[in-house]
């Protein structure tokens, strides 16, 4: 990203942002993490869940000077760890959340 103004997500983003919607609607986001949870209606009930999950994403997902992501499994995990616990209460989130995780924009 060469140019002070930037006027659209790169490239590397959007497919990270699309990508990452797909696992989440389809239900296969994070498959080891959420085997056996069908979170996806809870989603759909709760919005700010949903909300908040992108947040976490987006938070976490780092990017180059050239809009190449740089850890797209680090930022879908976190994600995916919000969803277990908002549907497992007894799931320990390690490590727990930071502040700047989960602030909404």
């Amino acid at each position: 990203m060469e140019d002070d103004l930037v006027t659209h997500l790169p490239t590397d983003v959007r497919a990270a942002l699309r990508l990452f919607a797909f696992y989440l609607g389809n239900g296969t986001l994070e498959v080891e993490l959420l085997d056996g949870i069908d979170y996806r209606a809870h989603l759909l009930v709760f919005g700010s869940d949903l909300e908040m999950i992108f947040a976490i994403f987006c938070n976490v997902l780092e990017v180059d000077e050239h809009g190449h992501t740089l850890n797209y499994g680090d930022a879908e995990y976190r994600a995916a760890q919000w969803v277990r616990r908002r549907c497992d209460p007894a799931y320990q989130v390690e490590p727990p959340f930071e502040a700047w995780e989960t602030e909404l924009h």
